[in-house]
């Protein structure tokens, strides 16, 4: 069998002719489009067609021409072009990563060694709350606590999903119990009560249970007689309990003054973003307050602010570099450079001799 392409009537035309003088037994010859002939192997005769249409019409030409069962035929099928411009680079899922902040395409594993921070523009991503305090803390040495305090639903409150729904969605991402993971650990040798908030647990909003959680680990704090740490990164209160969580900001508030008459020291620690509740609570009565490079730090959108005051609000409005330079924050500290940063202060705070701040 040979099969024979061709892009006129004339050439079909010149290919049956010659095969039929040669004396070469039955054969389907095909194009793609408008010409397909077939030679009649008994006679010799090639008949040509056009506007065949479907690959049955052609059958149909070839089977008078040569009889059934001694009939093969191929059909081609021609792939579209695509344009270079449309066509999508296919990468493996989970090697690389697009920065939001210069769009540079990024290995992960090197972005992963670097911190979580990109190469190429410093820019911060945002991580997990274990894996914040596993940077901070010394190896091994983190024990959680109150891990057992859960939200409850006494409002039973309901939006597209019930809340109860959402806090099981939430445990399925994170594999927290709630938002606040808090315990004790040392830092450069130095006994401390840590608490870190998870942005991925519904946008590491304040509930009852975060509230509470902080609480205990200021009065742990307290007892002990250690420094007390705490990690931002919130959306702010948690909407689903209402006035519940906002009595978190009072309560956890409260708890802080007990801290300061104990004189004991309270590091806060923001990264991006912390809004909201938390902001207009704890996250803004440390002793010393550290941000992240370019953390946004605020209590209400900058977009509804400036419909408020309808103004124009200044470049970098809320961002960690502006509070710096208004005095909301006493230092912004890179990534890599916090945990030798919290060692100095801690130094510091238990009388060592010779422990810079700077």
């Amino acid at each position: 069998m040979a099969v024979r392409l061709s892009r006129s009537r004339e050439e079909v035309s010149r290919c049956a002719d010659l095969d039929s003088k040669k004396g070469v037994g039955y054969r389907s010859v095909a194009y793609m489009g408008d010409w397909a002939y077939a030679l009649d192997s008994s006679r010799r005769k090639p008949v040509v067609r056009q506007d065949l249409g479907t690959a049955q019409l052609f059958t149909d030409l070839a089977v008078r021409c040569i009889g059934p069962g001694r009939i093969g035929v191929v059909w081609f099928k021609k792939e579209p072009l695509v344009s270079a411009k449309d066509a999508k680079v296919r990468m493996p899922e989970g090697l690389w990563i697009k920065c939001d902040h210069c769009k540079e395409i990024i290995y992960k594993p090197e972005m992963e060694r670097n911190v979580s921070v990109c190469p190429r523009c410093q820019f911060h991503f945002r991580i997990g709350a274990r894996a914040r305090v596993e940077l901070l803390v010394d190896p091994d040495s983190f024990r959680e606590l109150h891990a057992g305090v859960r939200s409850q639903d006494p409002l039973h409150f309901k939006d597209q999903k019930s809340y109860p729904d959402r806090i099981k969605a939430a445990k399925k991402a994170t594999g927290m119990e709630d938002a606040l993971l808090s315990g004790a650990a040392t830092i450069g040798g130095h006994r401390v009560l840590i608490c870190a908030l998870e942005f991925g647990f519904m946008g590491g909003s304040m509930g009852s249970a975060v509230g509470e959680k902080v609480t205990r680990a200021i009065e742990d704090a307290i007892r002990e007689r250690n420094p007390f740490i705490a990690i931002s990164c919130s959306g702010g209160a948690r909407m689903q309990e209402s006035v519940l969580s906002l009595m978190q900001m009072a309560k956890t508030s409260a708890a802080l003054a007990r801290l300061s008459r104990a004189r004991l020291p309270y590091i806060s620690i923001l990264t991006d973003p912390t809004t909201g509740g938390v902001t207009a609570s704890y996250a803004m009565l440390g002793d010393i307050t550290i941000a992240e490079p370019n953390a946004l730090i605020g209590f209400a959108g900058p977009r509804v602010i400036q419909d408020t005051i309808r103004q124009e609000l200044p470049d970098g409005f809320q961002r960690a570099e502006f509070l710096l330079n208004h005095g909301f924050v006493d230092m912004i500290v890179e990534r890599k450079h916090l945990r030798q940063t919290l060692i100095r202060l801690l130094d510091f705070f238990a009388g060592v001799s010779g422990a810079p701040l700077s």
